[in-house]
């Protein structure tokens, strides 16, 4: 069993072991195969491979899924195509096949090592003729070399004296859920090496996969090939005796045709120079420990969440890109096949923060794909009567919109998805992920050459999708979507329009800035973009007048024109329940009623925080205004099966309100959403956009980080049982480590050289004048 739950701690510690890096499994349940699946998930920022046995299982859903691999496919345009399965490694007992669903499973063990990115297997297995043996696995697929695929099975005789035989191969037809994509060119075998070369079938992208079989401490045992021409297997057959222990290693090399022109070669290539396993390995393991010096998160006093914090950082720094910037992170990283491998605002509001503090190179790299996809936003803007860039809902590799507009229901009938033509709010989301790096890096070759475009096209696109409103001598953004897509065609929308005018003010801001620093640039975009002194006049009249109904006295913001006089409804009325309230209720009429799928006003608070403490222009961010705004809308979001999304922001919301009880229940939520399985759909894969969430829930949350113009500052509320929170931040090139105690002290970084780690001093709260418990902004 894999139970990480708070319900049985005592089981609890028998998970987690004594360092909080391994995720164990003890019992295999088939009916939980698929959740499971997910779980022991690895990648390696080219490809993801979902956590299945080696040996394969019935109704199992092997996937190997690489970043930029797509296909057509009807309803969804393209999806992310599921590869040729590298993990095929058969034992054969006296002839019996060693499989999880025959014989008698004596013992078991599964693990993910997060700290070294390494799944193994431990099995004892009494085959159906009532042969022993133990069997150990172990895999990963190298963060060193993103090309290089590894398996080590150790197979140990406990009664058993005989033959057994080793057969390693490759699945050439795999499959997205009944939907295929490949065809191959050709696949062959010679000096115990065989290969695969694939083709999708309309994308016309190539695949060359190349395999070696060797035995560990006997470079003599004949490895032959079997089925060359048709399915390419390498076999080989040792003696084994009660006590007798041989270990077999396949090395696995794969290149795509996005990054090579012929991929088959370059596979072999790499194959025929790669060292053994243990070499690969510790390469491996040094990769990842770099990887967790800057973006490790230390929590003593509750193992549950120091554990499930890493899981979840560990799945987005094993999908993020680092050699490519013309792709980006699906909502289900490379885990599964839901949203078909689309590209949605997942990645810029919820992973990228955690990325662009920790790993920023990497986070440049998510932007760039933005920066390469404008050509697509702009065809999508022009084809809806636009100008300017409109980023797409659902994003590929051109950037032109992939949103499906109809799906089928479950009786067949057709439903209309708007998000595709109107949810546009995700134009502002990539300007903010945007400005966000800026602030945090000073990248100003960066900004120079990719994002200022990225960040003044997008304006061009707001300016032609405003209305004037005569009657109330306003502007309007009608017939929109915002994130609570429980309502959809609605006008108004507080958070696309507050994020509109934070989008126009951010781009005069930028324009300035830009005339004066690269004022060869400025001239190109003007030139580029047609960024006349009328249209910059009329960017400042838009923001300045965009309509909001924000009730003046309390300070409570209508989440778009005609919310409050929806159908108010008592949530707890429909528990207990296991769906989500749109899932029981039906679209039409949960859209008729105040049932929130995630709140947009929230969601609007927490992203403008920083902002709106400097504005009083506009709406004021204090204690008052997010006390009301979260009385009302929190009692009205489905927490439970609505949106993956929210609880993490509500968790860093309930700090700010002083609420840390309230906000580690929201925080568990997301934390645990997949080690956990609490809204049953883990199978699908992991929850990307929730991961995210955790690193904001605890930095900015429990951490209470703010920016500031002397760099980051803790203001900490943690949980009554966390005794220390540790992180590391980078900051305009300066490493800021923070070790927040249940004490209450703070560290305070010093500014040191450039790029060093800085040295800390040590300050009573009280004499920095922040008391965490009564902290309010």
């Amino acid at each position: 069993m894999l139970n990480v739950s708070t319900h049985n701690s005592q089981q609890n510690q028998q998970l987690i072991d004594n360092a909080d890096w391994n995720v164990i499994e003890t019992e295999f349940n088939p009916t939980q195969l698929h959740h499971k699946e997910t779980v022991f998930t690895l990648g390696n920022g080219l490809l993801g491979v979902r956590g299945t046995f080696e040996e394969g299982y019935s109704q199992d859903f092997p996937a190997t899924l690489i970043h930029g691999v797509y296909d057509d496919v009807t309803i969804a345009n393209t999806e992310l195509v599921n590869c040729p399965n590298w993990l095929p490694l058969v034992v054969k007992v006296a002839g019996e096949r060693f499989s999880m669903d025959s014989g008698e499973i004596l013992n078991y063990e599964r693990r993910l090592d997060l700290r070294l990115g390494l799944v193994s297997r431990d099995v004892r297995w009494r085959s159906p003729s009532g042969h022993t043996l133990d069997f150990h696995f172990q895999r990963f697929t190298s963060l060193a070399d993103q090309h290089v695929l590894a398996i080590r099975a150790q197979i140990t005789s406990v009664d058993f004296e005989g033959e057994i035989t080793i057969e390693a191969g490759f699945d050439s037809e795999p499959h997205n859920q009944g939907v295929k994509h490949w065809q191959t060119l050709n696949q062959g075998g010679i000096d115990q090496i065989i290969w695969l070369n694939s083709q999708t079938l309309h994308s016309g992208i190539q695949l060359g996969m190349a395999a070696k079989l060797v035995v560990d401490g006997d470079e003599t045992t004949l490895v032959s090939i079997e089925n060359a021409s048709s399915s390419p297997t390498l076999t080989t057959t040792l003696e084994l005796y009660p006590g007798k222990t041989v270990t077999v290693e396949k090395i696995v090399t794969l290149f795509t045709s996005r990054e090579t022109e012929i991929p088959i070669a370059a596979a072999l290539q790499r194959l025929a120079d790669e060292p053994r396993y243990t070499t690969l390995l510790a390469a491996h393991i040094a990769a990842w420990e770099q990887v967790w010096q800057d973006s490790d998160i230390i929590i003593e006093g509750d193992r549950l969440a120091q554990l499930s914090v890493r899981y979840n950082l560990f799945q987005l720094l094993a999908v993020t890109p680092r050699h490519d910037d013309r792709v980006s992170i699906p909502p289900k990283t490379l885990s599964g096949f839901a949203y078909s491998g689309h590209i949605f605002w997942d990645t810029e509001i919820f992973i990228l923060p955690f990325l662009t503090l920790t790993q920023p190179a990497l986070a440049r790299n998510l932007l760039t794909y933005r920066y390469h996809t404008l050509p697509g936003a702009r065809r999508k803007a022009q084809e809806a009567g636009y100008q300017g860039a409109m980023f797409a809902w659902e994003s590929a590799t051109t950037g032109d919109e992939v949103t499906p507009r109809w799906v089928p229901a479950p009786n067949g009938e057709l439903i209309r998805i708007w998000c595709g033509d109107i949810e546009v709010h995700i134009t502002a989301d990539v300007a903010y992920a945007v400005l966000h790096y800026w602030q945090a890096t000073n990248d100003d070759e960066w900004m120079r050459d990719y994002g200022a475009e990225i960040i003044l096209d997008t304006a061009v696109f707001w300016e032609s999708r405003v209305q004037w409103n005569q009657e109330r001598h306003s502007y309007d953004i009608l017939d929109v979507i915002g994130p609570d897509e429980n309502h959809d065609r609605v006008d108004n929308n507080a958070f696309t329009n507050l994020m509109v005018q934070w989008h126009l003010q951010s781009a005069l801001g930028l324009w300035d800035w830009l005339k004066q620093a690269y004022p060869e640039t400025s001239a190109q975009l003007v030139q580029k973009l047609n960024l006349t002194t009328e249209r910059l006049h009329r960017w400042a009249e838009i923001q300045e007048r965009l309509f909001v109904n924000e009730d003046a006295q309390t300070g409570l913001i209508e989440q778009f024109e005609g919310f409050f006089q929806l159908e108010d409804v008592n949530l707890a009325d429909y528990e207990p329940r296991s769906k989500s309230l749109q899932g029981l209720l039906g679209i039409e009429a949960t859209s008729q009623k105040q049932i929130l799928k995630q709140p947009d006003v929230l969601m609007l608070l927490y992203l403008l925080r920083d902002v709106w403490r400097q504005d009083t222009k506009r709406l004021r961010y204090d204690h008052n205004t997010l006390a009301t705004n979260w009385d009302y809308y929190n009692q009205r979001t489905d927490h439970s099966y609505g949106s993956s999304l929210g609880p993490a922001i509500h968790a860093i919301l309930a700090c700010d309100l002083n609420r840390p009880t309230e906000a580690y229940t929201h925080f568990l939520r997301s934390a645990l959403v997949d080690l956990e399985d609490v809204r049953l759909n883990a199978a699908e894969g992991i929850h990307a956009a929730s991961a995210g969430g955790v690193w904001q829930a605890v930095v900015f949350g429990f951490g209470g980080i703010r920016m500031t113009q002397f760099g980051p500052v803790a203001c900490p509320n943690l949980p009554p049982n966390w005794t220390r929170l540790k992180f590391r931040l980078q900051w305009r090139n300066e490493w800021y480590d923070f070790d927040l105690q249940a004490e209450t002290e703070v560290k305070v970084p010093i500014l040191g050289d450039t790029h060093s780690k800085t040295s800390e001093v040590i300050f009573e709260l009280d004499e920095v004048l922040i008391d965490s418990s009564e902290f309010h902004l």
